[in-house]
């Protein structure tokens, strides 16, 4: 197979018609040894020096081996055997109604008797937190694995701003922390027919909350989210939604490219329009049926300025993007489905941050603990995340914050000035 032909023009049409253009870019002095030292191969006379030509040709050749396909496609699809993404989904979606034991039409009391028995009353079957008075705000989340990332940092990043956060989550691997498969769990529906454990829908129905959070997944749908919505508004009428919109990932391509020479700036952003638009499918309509509520957790956006960073030799410490091909430990990707790469939790988590509290996390004047490896990443790195978080939440149209002044605070957050103050 062939790597989707949307992506092959990208690289084609960047290929230089001349021997003063690379990608799109000046072929500068540094920029060949920053080339260099991220392609060795490329060195064809191995003279320890990039010419421009070598630096064409070594492009050139790139773009013929990934046409060759074969042996990558296998791989990828070895790698992400596990991974459901076509499944037959219960045609009662499609019904106006939810079947009428569904736990979300019982009365908040018969839903924590509900809990308490499917757990046999070994936890709590309702977790609350009095309204802070820190500024925290109250989450409550759902998600798979590319949000537990977010979620284990966002304690620690909160506390180094001086909040104690509260954070409740329901979380599963793959479809298992879907939107659509927590609703069915939850509420004993469809595949649980008769089997209900609304983890989330009893703390939602007894306690007071500020935001619920969701990760996406294949062939989603708005109405995944909108029962959640609908439940959640009913006991916390001032609630708002916040929708991670994951990240670029391998599978895009069809097949993974021989070499990371492939992912220009200009393919790493062809990537993320291809995400956001994927993501739109489901983000729209929510917008529209809860107007002022539905916000974007910009995690794509993060990623791929990252990724652009990283290409520019911006990342210290990072030493590549996707550690199945380029082999390296430290990368921004650690394997075939998109996982992050060590250290890049922080930059998820800084997102969710910047998001949820519409401020800069470059403004936390206290060291984070994240525990773990304290010398990687290095604060230079860490200063970077933090950098790149702030300007995609601050950029992104639907994160809900804009910041035009530049001082690393949501302008709807400041006190208005009031014209003819002598103060």
């Amino acid at each position: 197979m062939k790597l989707a032909a949307s992506l092959i023009a990208v690289v084609l049409l960047g290929l230089p018609v001349s021997s003063v253009t690379f990608g799109q870019e000046s072929l500068s002095a540094t920029r060949l040894q920053q080339l260099l030292k991220r392609f060795p191969a490329a060195d064809a006379n191995g003279d320890g020096v990039l010419s421009k030509e070598e630096a064409i040709a070594y492009r050139n050749q790139v773009s013929a081996g990934i046409a060759q396909g074969g042996k990558g496609q296998a791989n990828w699809r070895k790698s992400t055997q596990g991974i459901k993404r076509n499944f037959k989904v219960n045609p009662g979606w499609d019904l106006e109604r939810f079947p009428e034991h569904a736990v979300c039409y019982k009365t908040p009391a018969e839903i924590n008797a509900i809990f308490t028995k499917a757990t046999s009353g070994k936890q709590p079957a309702v977790v609350s937190f009095p309204k802070p008075n820190d500024g925290a705000v109250r989450v409550i989340g759902i998600g798979h694995s590319f949000m537990v990332p977010g979620y284990r940092t966002l304690p620690a990043i909160s506390r180094a701003a001086g909040m104690t956060q509260p954070l409740y989550t329901h979380v599963g691997g793959g479809m298992t922390g879907s939107a659509r498969y927590k609703w069915e769990q939850e509420n004993g529906i469809f595949d649980f027919d008769g089997k209900p454990v609304p983890k989330l829908l009893c703390s939602i129905a007894n306690a007071d909350w500020d935001a619920m959070v969701f990760g996406p997944y294949y062939n989603d749908r708005a109405a995944y989210y909108s029962c959640w919505m609908d439940f959640c508004v009913r006991y916390n009428p001032d609630i708002k939604f916040y929708l991670s919109d994951a990240w670029p990932q391998l599978e895009q391509l069809g097949e993974n490219p021989p070499s990371e020479a492939f992912f220009t700036e200009e393919v790493l952003d062809r990537m993320g329009k291809e995400k956001r638009g994927t993501h739109h499918e489901t983000l729209d309509p929510l917008l529209k049926a809860y107007p002022g509520k539905v916000f974007v957790l910009p995690t794509s956006d993060a990623m791929v300025l990252a990724a652009k960073h990283f290409v520019r030799g911006e990342m210290p410490g990072i030493e590549g993007l996707h550690r199945v091909i380029g082999k390296k430990e430290r990368s921004l990707w650690k394997d075939q489905l998109g996982h992050l790469g060590p250290g890049l939790e922080r930059l998820e988590g800084y997102v969710f941050y910047a998001a949820l509290y519409g401020q800069s996390p470059e403004r936390i004047e206290n060291a984070v603990e994240f525990g773990g490896d304290t010398s990687f990443p290095s604060p230079e790195l860490d200063r970077m995340f933090r950098k790149i978080a702030w300007r995609a939440v601050a950029e992104h149209p639907f994160s809900g914050v804009i910041d035009q002044d530049g001082d690393g605070i949501n302008d709807s957050q400041k006190a208005p000035v009031v014209v003819g103050s002598q103060d």
